[in-house]
């Protein structure tokens, strides 16, 4: 392992095309004190203007199937993206990264991104681009990347582009000199929970039971709160997970607009992450106002959360699939599980007098699990007889949390 005292800010991008935009950061940080990398990520055959630590060929080789898969390769959009993986599997060969910048379009953006925030949270990732001022989440996704607009094109030196490329490095350098010593002021484990407003109660009576001894971080249910919680625990930095809303779920399999991604539980299933999970708020479908519902859910239950907000109740189909798509996930985790059914209710709405109050379609999704998740001495379905927000409920999920986690006793 690097000593922290010699690890390096790589200085990464297209050298072929943005070698003196890209040279001048790399100048900057080193006038500053840093220890500096340089990469070429350039899918030409245009020799760079100077010497580069790591050459295109050189990272282009850690591609799975080879350089070949990179360079030379007639279609851009397919180079970039094999270059971004190639990117990604070589910067996880190192281990003497202090931090990432890089500037380019958005093609030079597309190669970079997937890299930078697949490192973990807190090392320090900056990209300068020409897309920073519109929609950066497909590029920053749950990681804390930061990305500065560039202004100008990233296209030459100029007075507004040495200012910018020269505010990138000195912000660079300062994350690295500077870093927060998290660790000398906050000595508690941390833990991962997510809440919706209609599971509050629930997520507020647990952190009471657990906060003067673990650090509790809440994350908004919302499509990118789940993905950010789990990118922490794949990251090492949680303790345990109480997955306690997983209202994303929903959307993703419905067409809500706060959906998870894809990979949603992947990180607990490779990370082996003790995990608590339960069904808050999936007796809903999130969209925006309501005149943006899609057509074909028309004659649906509705419920206006606010102005911009309106809930749509899940249905008995919905929730067959829902809870197939969760044993799915649920069986693949190998580390300890607990996963908690509500029986009384999965949010305010969901509980008798309210208006998404309906126990056919919870037991559509209670049963699926029933019949689907492969219980195990590590893996646990467990009924409680109780609405979410209820005592009961959150006093189950401290007991199981307590009992899977040793240091928590």
């Amino acid at each position: 392992m690097t000593p922290e005292n010699d690890k390096r800010v790589y200085v990464a991008g297209t050298f072929d095309t943005k070698h003196d935009e890209l040279k001048y950061m790399a100048r900057s940080l080193a006038r500053l004190g840093m220890r500096v990398v340089t990469v070429d990520l350039g899918t030409s055959d245009r020799a760079t203007a100077s010497k580069i630590d790591y050459s295109a060929a050189e990272v282009a080789a850690c591609h799975p199937q080879g350089a070949t898969a990179v360079l030379g390769v007639e279609n851009r959009g397919d180079a970039v993206a094999a270059m971004a993986e190639s990117f990604r599997r070589f910067l996880h060969s190192r281990d003497d990264v202090a931090g990432v910048i890089g500037a380019g379009g958005s093609g030079g953006t597309s190669m970079l991104a997937p890299a930078f925030r697949s490192l973990p949270i807190g090392t320090p990732k900056l990209i300068v681009s020409t897309v920073a001022s519109g929609n950066v989440a497909p590029y920053v996704g749950a990681s804390d990347l930061t990305m500065m607009y560039s202004v100008t094109d990233v296209e030459g030196l100029n007075r507004i582009s040495r200012q910018i490329l020269g505010n990138a490095a000195h912000a660079m350098a300062g994350m690295v000199m500077h870093a927060a010593d998290i660790g000398a002021t906050e000595q508690r484990p941390a833990i991962g929970l997510t809440m919706f407003g209609v599971t509050t109660p629930c997520v507020k009576a647990v952190m009471a039971r657990l906060k003067d001894t673990y650090d509790c971080l809440v994350f908004h249910a919302t499509g990118t709160g789940g993905a950010s919680m789990e990118k922490l625990a794949e990251s090492g930095l949680l303790t345990a997970v109480l997955d306690l809303t997983t209202t994303e779920i929903a959307d993703r399999l419905v067409g809500g607009v706060m959906a998870a991604g894809e990979d949603r539980l992947g990180a607990i299933i490779r990370s082996k992450c003790p995990y608590i999970g339960s069904l808050g708020a999936l007796d809903m479908v999130n969209f925006g106002a309501r005149d943006t519902v899609p057509a074909e859910f028309a004659d649906r239950l509705f419920h206006s959360h606010n102005p911009q907000v309106t809930l749509m109740r899940t249905s008995v189909d919905e929730n067959r699939a829902i809870g197939r798509w969760i044993a799915e996930r649920l069986n693949q985790m190998h580390g300890d599980v607990r996963f908690l059914i509500p029986e009384m209710g999965l949010s305010m709405l969901d509980t008798p007098g309210q208006p998404f109050h309906d126990p056919q379609a919870d037991a559509a999704l209670f049963d699926t699990l029933d019949d689907l998740v492969v219980r195990t001495d590590r893996r646990r379905l467990i009924r409680v007889p109780a609405s979410i927000n209820d005592a009961l409920f959150s006093d189950t999920v401290v007991d199981q949390f307590t009992q899977l986690v040793p240091s928590s006793r």
